[in-house]
This record gives C-alpha cells, sequence and structure tokens, in this order.
C-alpha cells in the first residue's frame, strides 16, 4: 500500500508533464540578517505564481469522466484551477469574491480562456464557497476544495518533495504561510517528524490558531482580507484533523501592517514581488530569533499574484507600523497666521503628505486632517511636544481604525 510520501512523490513526478518545479533558492541577504541559512521555495515563481496549481492538478488528474470543475477562491486556486481546466479541455465554472483584487482575476481569465466561467459572489471567501457548493449539488458537477480534499493536500506536498530532492536532505525548520491548511497539512504530511515546523497566519485570518485553541474548526468573526491568499474564516475539516496536534508554540500570527515592510523589503532590496500571503513565512523570521540562528531554513514563499495598484497601501501600511507616518485631527483657530504658526512647528525633516479640512463652517475653528511622513519615527513625540507648547489641540488618529478608515 503506498504511503503518503509515495503518492507525494507520484504527484511531483506527473507534474513534470505539465510544468516545471519552483526553483529553491538561498537568500544571502535574509541569511546575513537573521544569522541562520535561508532558502526560499519560490512557489511565487510558477506557471500561476502560487503553489495551488499542484493540488489543482492533482485531483483534476484523479477525477475519471470528467465534466464539469466547480472551485471556490480569493484568487490563487482559482487560477490553478483554470490553467488546469484549459490543458484538460474541461469545463469550469470558478466562484471567486467580489473583493478579490483585479489582477487575479484578470490573471484567472487568461489561463482559462474560454474553457472557464467566473462568478463573483459576496465579500468574504466563505460567501462564494457556499455558493460554489450550492450550485455544485444543482448541476452535478465535481467541486474542486482550495484546500479540504484529500488529493489537494497530496498535490500541495509535492512542494515537501522538490525541498528535499533540490537541498539534498530535510532542512533544520520549514517556515509555512496557513491559510485553509492545504500546504502546511501536505508538508507535514511529507515531512512528518523530520523537521520542525513554524505555521504563519495572519492575524486577521488565523483560522489554525483558533481551532486549535478550541479542539476543532471554528468559524472567525471577523476576517480581514488584506492577505487574500490566506484570509480563510474557517480551516478544513480534513486538514485540521491532520494539523490538530502540531501545537499552539508552533504557530506565529502576523500583523497585517508589519507584513507590508517584509513586502517593501523584498521589492526593494531583492527585487522579489509577493503577495501578503507570500510574504507571511518571510515576515514570521522576525519573531523566530535564537530558534533559527545558525540553522538551515526553509521559507515557503507561496504567492506573487500582488496587483501593483496595491503599492501605495502596502507602502502606506508599512510606514505607519514603522511609526514613520501619522495622521492627526488639528483643531485650527480661524484667523490670519494659524497655518502659518503650524508649519513652523514641523521639524526639518518633517513632510506634510496630507492637508484637508474637515469642516470649514465653523467661525472660530476649523478641524483639519493632517498627515505627517518623517525619516525617524523619533521626529513625532518632539512634533508633538512642540504642539502642546504651541497650545494646538490636535487628536492623533494612526491607530484608530475605525476612525482613520472614515476620513483617511
Amino acid at each position: 500500500m503506498s504511503t503518503f510520501q509515495d503518492k507525494a512523490r507520484d504527484a511531483a513526478q506527473a507534474m513534470r508533464e505539465v510544468f516545471a518545479a519552483t526553483p529553491l533558492q538561498r537568500n544571502a541577504h535574509l541569511s546575513q540578517r537573521f544569522d541562520a541559512d535561508i532558502w526560499l521555495k519560490r512557489e511565487d515563481l510558477g506557471p500561476v505564481r502560487s503553489y495551488k496549481l499542484r493540488g489543482a492538478f492533482n485531483a483534476m488528474r484523479k477525477q475519471a469522466d470528467l465534466s464539469l470543475v466547480v472551485a471556490a477562491s480569493a484568487g490563487n486556486h482559482a487560477q490553478g484551477v483554470a490553467y488546469m481546466c484549459q490543458h484538460m479541455g474541461v469545463r469550469g465554472v470558478i466562484f471567486m469574491p467580489v473583493t478579490t483584487p483585479q489582477q487575479k482575476i484578470q490573471k484567472t481569465r487568461m489561463f482559462g480562456g474560454d474553457a472557464i466561467e467566473i462568478r463573483l459572489v459576496g465579500d468574504y471567501f466563505d460567501d462564494c464557497l457556499h455558493a460554489a457548493q450550492s450550485f455544485c449539488a444543482e448541476e452535478g458537477g465535481h467541486f474542486l476544495s482550495p484546500f479540504d480534499d484529500p488529493d489537494v493536500i497530496e498535490g500541495q506536498a509535492s512542494v515537501g518533495v522538490e525541498i528535499e530532492e533540490q537541498l539534498g536532505g530535510v532542512p533544520d525548520a520549514l517556515v509555512v504561510p496557513v491559510g485553509g491548511g492545504g500546504l502546511a497539512s501536505g508538508l507535514l504530511g511529507y515531512f512528518s517528524t523530520r523537521t520542525h515546523y513554524s505555521f504563519v497566519e495572519p492575524a486577521g485570518g488565523a483560522c489554525l490558531r483558533a481551532a486549535l485553541e478550541a479542539g476543532r474548526p471554528v468559524a472567525l468573526d471577523h476576517v480581514n482580507t488584506f492577505a487574500d491568499g490566506a484570509a480563510v474564516a474557517r480551516i478544513g475539516d480534513v486538514t485540521f484533523d491532520r494539523l490538530k496536534d502540531v501545537g499552539l508554540a508552533s504557530t506565529l500570527t502576523i500583523n497585517e501592517d508589519r507584513l507590508c515592510t517584509t513586502m517593501l523589503e523584498m521589492l526593494n532590496v531583492e527585487g522579489v514581488v509577493l503577495e501578503p500571503a507570500g510574504a507571511l513565512a518571510l515576515d514570521a523570521l522576525k519573531d523566530m530569533g535564537q530558534a533559527i540562528r545558525g540553522r538551515q531554513v526553509v521559507c515557503v514563499t507561496s504567492g506573487g499574484n500582488f496587483d501593483f495598484e496595491r503599492l501605495p497601501e502596502v507602502k502606506e501600511r508599512a510606514q505607519t507600523y514603522a511609526g514613520l507616518k501619522k495622521y492627526f485631527i488639528l483643531r485650527l483657530p480661524q484667523r490670519p497666521g494659524a497655518l502659518r504658526g503650524f508649519l513652523d512647528l514641523l521639524g526639518p525633516d518633517d513632510d506634510v503628505a496630507r492637508f484637508e479640512y474637515l469642516k470649514k463652517s465653523a467661525r472660530n475653528f476649523g478641524s483639519v486632517l493632517i498627515g505627517i511622513e518623517t525619516p525617524d519615527p523619533a521626529n513625532f513625540p518632539r512634533l508633538f511636544a512642540r504642539l502642546d507648547q504651541g497650545g494646538f489641540a490636535y487628536q492623533d488618529i494612526t491607530d484608530d481604525e475605525i476612525l482613520s478608515n472614515f476620513v483617511i
């Protein structure tokens, strides 16, 4: 009887008829920064710029008389299914959230061509998942889960097969992003106890951690969709059954704003384009410290489907996290020279990035939204001290999520 490892190797071998293995690259920049031997498994360089093609390939190749494939996806699984529908000449209907980045929708259409139909449903992945499953039940198609399917998990495990072959052995540690758990459970199934694992989730979509704490899969009350490739409200039943014993100590949650600093660092320093979920494993290195020093570590860069229209948002999030940009509301007297008095308090390196009157009808005072950028976060306490001394009334709203969402 074939073991899971045997099935993963068979899947990896079969894939070579359709697409090449993704590279495993040592990263000198990260290795020096973290005093470790850091390698990147570049799933962002695959045909659809994510590992999701692997699971779609393996699940579809195992189905006999496949005439209709139905899928739900926030983007990467959709592209993998579309690619395979076109390759195999199979009709596909793919449900995607309305909030999916346009870049991922367009790429899905490109890969699938006339073989697929895209339906945009709901604001979150779980909304379109329910719609896809209902449609599949009515039409009698084959529902291809993005993660909660043994054949999909087996296909994702081919990442591990390639890592072992390319590295010539098993790494000391493996850092893996987690969304619904397909990649994580596949790699755990392949490497078993031969390596140390760190499973990384975005803070606004930590469904594995929630399930481990509850002892069963549970739905999160709210999901932050910024890291859309890993923003899943509920981990799969099949995947959790395989991950239920990993322990909370093996999980890490990453602040979405901090994640942006890693995305920009990889883009500016290394020329590597990663989507938010694709940068999770790299950002997690910041929290691992002594645990990885001197060790050989493989990080899976799970996806590179990044819409560059989102770059200003990524820069904004990175700046605010690093303390280099702040927004505040200033109560400015409506008299000549008041604005000049404020501007005179700015430091030589402080830059006004935004200035907007929020209320112009007040006779004596007006509320102004101010955005300030500075190269050193220590400049802000000094600026606020000068404002206090000058008698200006202001409110820092940078970290006020509700208020800043309304006015910024």
